[in-house]
């Protein structure tokens, strides 16, 4: 198969899927360090925790990029 016909079916997938091909060539090129990868895990679950638990206030989306907005309006 040549890049050319591989790049139309790649095209042709349904956006999860193509997210999902790209994530992994790219790993492919740049392969992660597992030990970072599972100290990042290990964040997201004490985070998801906390959250979950009320422990940790949480900030709604909207407010975020709207103090991030107003921050490049200067």
């Amino acid at each position: 198969m040549n890049t050319k016909k591989l790049i139309d079916e790649a095209v042709a997938l349904p956006v999860e899927e193509r997210a999902l091909l790209v994530d992994s060539l790219l790993r492919s090129l740049n392969q992660p360090e597992s030990g970072i990868d599972e100290k990042w895990i290990q964040v997201a679950h004490k985070r998801l925790t906390e959250m979950r638990s009320g422990s940790l206030a949480t900030i709604p989306g909207d407010k975020v990029f709207e103090k991030i907005w107003k921050r490049f309006e200067r």
